[in-house]
């Protein structure tokens, strides 16, 4: 077995030598093999590795960090374009606050998107109210989703440095994202307010009376349905013919679904508690009103066989008098 110097700092084989140092000994962790002493003098962060884990290393250069910024779970999906390395997952499950990083090919292309309202039935069957992909599986395979759906796409499968990556609503949408470059002055682009709420009313896609994603009609040109999401989003990629990409060098890129708060789609619809202003206001009012009706006489007339009766209320005190039948 062939064992090289691995510096997992740098990323690079060398790193230094290093020296044993008394008690030293070797251990398996994480399935590599690596030096251990307990000698503070001794150099660290050097590793010994395999040959196919060096290989490995150098095969997936990049990171996509997803994070679910939400406040419910989204299940993220990855589809590889053609002719592109596949991650080592196409689909799993991110709980509010979670994040899951990904080691991506240098030459990779493709989209990524998240997955909502997702179930499984008593037959085992997993499906997603929004961006599911029809697999009937977490796992999303070679399969695209269906619209309306928020697209994050890469295409580092160039030849020059420069690599592409951009939002679409191509497809439509049903989650606000954001990709961040990591380090350098790359720029982020993302769509981050939630349009569902806004979406018009044709465009919408409702679920139990709640909208949950937002129909794009127009694919190929602009239209009402692409301006609107156009004005909402300026950054993002909204037809076939809007060129709304980002170039970078960066290794290293953070998407994240909900990226402005930790709002996101309302699972319940729940009444706000009144604030103390307005507790102030309505006690402010009802003391007007029985001031009000202190000063008014009410009269209420009751016809009791051949009698009548006047009830008078006047400021919170009550007189019973008879009236003498009519003639």
């Amino acid at each position: 077995m062939v064992y090289k110097l691995w510096n997992p700092t740098s990323g690079g084989l060398g790193g230094g030598s290093f020296r044993l140092c008394g008690g030293g000994d070797y251990g398996r962790r994480r399935g590599r093999k690596e030096l251990r002493t307990p000698a503070a003098s001794c150099v660290t962060g050097v590793t010994l590795v395999r040959d196919s884990e060096v290989a490995a290393a150098r095969l997936y250069s990049k990171t996509f960090t997803i994070t679910n910024n939400c406040t419910y779970t989204v299940w993220p999906a990855v589809l590889s374009g053609a002719g592109s390395s596949p991650l080592p997952t196409t689909g799993f499950a991110l709980l509010p606050g979670d994040s899951n990083t990904l080691p991506v090919p240098p030459a990779w292309s493709g989209r990524l998107w998240g997955r909502t309202l997702c179930s499984i039935d008593i037959t085992g069957k997993f499906s997603c109210v929004t961006g599911d992909c029809g697999t009937s599986t977490v796992e999303c395979a070679s399969a695209n989703p269906f619209p309306p759906v928020t697209l994050v796409e890469f295409d580092f499968n160039r030849t020059s440095q420069m690599k592409l990556y951009d939002i679409s609503l191509v497809e439509g949408f049903n989650l606000p994202v954001r990709v961040a470059p990591t380090g350098g002055k790359c720029l982020a682009t993302g769509c981050l307010a939630d349009l569902n709420a806004a979406c018009p009313t044709e465009l919408k896609v409702i679920r139990d009376g709640e909208a949950v994603a937002c129909k794009n009609t127009c694919k190929t040109e602009a239209c009402l349905s692409s301006l609107f999401f156009k004005t909402a989003c300026s950054d993002a990629h909204v037809y076939s013919h809007d060129h709304a990409f980002f170039n970078c060098s960066s290794p290293n890129y953070t998407v994240t679904f909900c990226p402005t708060s930790k709002s996101g789609r309302k699972v319940e619809n729940k009444k706000e508690p009144s604030s103390g202003k307005n507790v102030v206001k309505y006690t402010g009012v009802l003391a007007v009103m029985s001031v009000i009706s202190g000063l008014v006489i009410f009269r209420i007339r009751l016809r009791l066989t051949n009698r009548e009766w006047e009830i008078s209320l006047s400021a919170g005190t009550r007189a019973d008098t008879a009236i003498a039948p009519n003639a």
